[in-house]
């Protein structure tokens, strides 16, 4: 008997990825919780471990494969003690009746047409999901499911970000888990050759028609500037954007941080080095405690409240952009925070982030301030509800006590989804993060 392994979901927007390296070969046994294979996501770099055990009898798609769909077959175990060859094909089963309700199994463009049958019989076996919603479940609580008949898409998972765990399936089966309502089943054409739907097509005519073919080159697109298109496209088109602009003074602010700096460890685990985005990282995270409208989410049947400030910063890589979160920012120290930054974006330039280190979060930083960028414009990151961009802080002249003077003053922007708040809240939140800003002492009592 063979087992299929499938293309994990490795967080809850994860829809396809790249089969980067295989550690195994065909004929190689394997045992659970073995490194099998590593999964290059848009922004990070997977391993993935074995959930059965047995002997490799087939890899389905081939090491370096890009756009491999979540749950996708991508290769086969047999068990220890049946005969094998090494090399030899996974039998064939024998057409199945077809059946009301077939799921949707889309098919990465490595996958020969011969694989595709077999994927047929493993989306025919395999709960359907809900009309337009992918269920995020480990490997194991998949197979399990499968053996036992339990529905995935009725289950709410106890996981990190809901995902269905093992424990969700067992207790399902005995009949202890709050199940969803049942959705609509949905008729999907099951994939043929490899070939996949195509998307709706675009409104905007494409570039190339209006150029010669030797007047550019042609650059394709890679995961993550696909990705970035797709989330920010719907996040323009969906969210309800408005937009509230405020100036702090930075004097104080940059004389505290050069008399901490001054008295900082230069080395050693506890050395830190304050920069100005590190103050605006903890402002932010305050004034959401302060001003919670803000730090909230948006479902369609409910708000969601968050109990900390998780702020996601922006950061510029060669290949795209990432947003790495601290964590409850509230509750750290500014040089937590600065250590924290600055080991997040390291490990984000060389794809090492973890997707729940960089998918959530309640609030983000975009800073172009260190390029020189006066003002600009930031695009919502959903499931987050607002985003502040943050400009270059400049000599100005102001108005003090009736008489001029000069102040170094920076230009904050903050996006805001309407669904969620209204106007005065989000000005409440600029004031409150003003406040912080521009009087630094209340950030470190």
């Amino acid at each position: 008997m063979t087992t299929p392994i499938l293309m994990p979901a490795l967080s809850p927007t994860m829809e396809e990825g790249k089969l980067a390296k295989w550690h195994v070969k065909i004929g190689d046994k394997v045992k659970s919780g073995d490194i099998i294979a590593e999964i290059e996501t848009d922004k990070a770099t997977m391993e993935v471990e074995a959930v059965d055990e047995g002997v490799v009898a087939d890899i389905v798609v081939p090491e370096g494969a890009e756009n491999v769909k979540v749950n996708a077959v991508i290769a086969q175990l047999r068990g220890e003690d049946e005969k094998f060859t090494p090399g030899a094909k996974a039998p064939a089963a024998a057409p199945s009746k077809p059946e009301a309700k077939v799921a949707a199994m889309p098919t990465a463009k490595s996958v020969a047409a011969p694989v595709a049958a077999a994927m047929v019989q493993q989306a025919s076996a395999a709960p359907a999901p809900a009309e337009g919603m992918r269920v995020f479940a480990s490997p194991l609580a998949r197979r399990i499911a499968t053996q036992s008949g339990v529905e995935l898409t009725l289950i709410s998972g106890s996981g990190p970000h809901g995902r269905v765990v093992k424990a969700d399936i067992e207790a399902a089966a005995k009949g202890g888990v709050q199940l969803r309502a049942p959705a609509k089943p949905v008729l999907v054409v099951a994939p043929s050759g490899g070939a996949t739907a195509p998307a709706a097509p675009s409104s905007i005519p494409d570039a190339r028609l209006y150029f010669s073919k030797d007047s550019y080159d042609e650059l394709p697109h890679d995961s993550m500037r696909k990705s970035i298109a797709k989330r920010l496209t719907a996040s323009k088109r969906d969210i309800p954007h408005y937009y509230l602009q405020i100036d702090c003074a930075l004097d104080a602010l940059l004389d505290i941080r050069k008399s901490v700096n001054e008295k900082a460890p230069k080395d050693g685990p506890g050395a830190y080095k304050l920069s100005v985005n590190d103050f605006i990282v903890k402002a932010s995270a305050l004034a959401l405690i302060r001003v919670p409208a803000v730090n909230t989410s948006w479902s369609e049947t409910a708000l969601l409240r968050h109990k900390h400030a998780d702020v996601g910063v922006a950061v510029a890589l060669d290949f795209g952009l990432i947003t790495p979160i601290v964590f409850a920012a509230e509750t750290k120290s500014l040089a937590q925070i600065s250590r924290e930054v600055k080991e997040l974006a390291e490990r984000a330039k060389v794809k090492k982030l973890k997707p729940s280190e960089f998918e959530g979060g309640t609030f983000s930083i975009s800073n172009l301030g260190m390029f020189g960028i006066k003002d600009f414009t930031a695009v919502i990151n959903p499931p987050q509800a607002a985003i502040l961009a943050v400009g270059a802080g400049e000599p100005r002249a102001v108005v003090k006590k009736g008489a001029l003077a000069i102040a170094t003053m920076m230009g904050v922007r903050l996006s805001c989804d309407h669904r969620v708040f209204d106007g005065v809240r989000g000005a409440e939140w600029l004031e409150a993060f003003k406040g912080f800003i521009e009087d630094p002492v209340t950030m470190l009592v």
